[in-house]
């Protein structure tokens, strides 16, 4: 792998992908965007916990004059996946392989779905507490990338994943290959669908949306079994065994730290409902399994993301 794309600068972009850019030795890295939003933030000066950083900003033709991507790195909204494949598309070539750092379980198959399965990696973000501020991005706990494929993957993705999983050792990139990856994307699916969705519609932190007996509690764990329940009608083998993990993790994060819904809430962001409750919502209506907290919590997110324009 010689040439890496990073498309998005959000805090996953930024923090895994900057690895990328600052320790690939021999090949070229770089954040692609398009015209407008490469020139207006050329001139911008980023910063990790502090220390200033400067990237590399190109335009797809820009990245193009090094050759096609041999990895992308996708860290955008899930609002804005459909434009940023447009974006791809020139880069990819047969070899190309796909990183997706988006949340929820179905950005790999929009993903495959346009550009081959076959060039899919299935990844899981876990453990960080980032938060990006302006250009800033703060952490207590930088978390890292669980990389996999589906067990009845070919030898070819198995090479490709075993290809990417070098390229991240070279460039200091925190990562697991994950033999069960399905089953660890649904577990931070289930996580994400309770506490992400509740700190938006409570405009509250991991603290307030764990506190044990009150409102938002209910709605965290109440959307996580719903998970489990619909995991389960998928095959995949979750319960309350998980739900207390993943809530134990919560615990060890920054109390004060918001995740990115509630962040789009105070920022006033479309957000990943449609990824998160919406995805869920579906799959109740595909198995015949009642999901009243996630209904709730995508009518109140809808509502909230409709204030943004009065």
């Amino acid at each position: 792998m010689k040439n890496v794309a990073i498309v998005g600068m959000g805090a996953l972009g930024l923090l895994f992908g900057g690895e990328i850019v600052e320790n690939l030795k021999d090949g070229h890295a770089a954040f692609v965007m398009d015209a407008e939003r490469a020139s207006r933030h050329r001139s911008d000066s980023y910063s990790i916990n502090g220390r200033s950083v400067t990237y590399p900003i190109e335009t797809t033709e820009e990245f193009l004059r090094s050759g096609k991507a041999d990895l992308i790195l996708v860290g955008v909204k899930y609002p804005a996946l459909q434009e940023a494949l447009d974006l791809m598309a020139p880069l990819v070539h047969e070899g190309t392989v796909f990183v997706s750092m988006l949340n929820g379980i179905s950005s790999e198959r929009i993903i495959g779905e346009r550009f081959g399965a076959e060039k899919v990696l299935y990844t899981v973000s876990q453990g960080m507490d980032a938060q990006r501020d302006g250009t800033g991005i703060k952490y207590s706990k930088h978390g890292e990338l669980f990389i996999g494929v589906p067990k009845d993957a070919d030898d070819s993705l198995k090479a490709k994943l075993d290809e990417t999983a070098a390229l991240f050792d070279e460039c200091k990139v925190p990562h697991t290959v994950e033999p069960e990856i399905m089953y660890r994307m649904w577990s931070k699916f289930m996580l994400n669908v309770g506490i992400n969705q509740t700190c938006m519609v409570y405009d509250t932190g991991y603290a307030g949306a764990t506190e044990p007996g009150s409102e938002a509690f209910v709605f965290t764990v109440g959307a996580m079994r719903e998970v489990v329940a619909v995991g389960q009608a998928e095959g995949i083998d979750l319960g309350e065994k998980e739900i207390n993990q993943y809530l134990d993790i919560i615990g060890s994060l920054d109390p004060d730290a918001i995740p990115s819904m509630g962040q789009d809430r105070r920022q006033g962001r479309a957000s990943e409902v449609d990824m998160f409750a919406g995805e869920v919502i579906a799959l109740g209506k595909k198995h015949g399994i009642k999901v009243p907290a996630n209904e709730r919590l995508y009518r109140r997110v809808k509502e909230i993301e409709a204030e943004y324009v009065k």
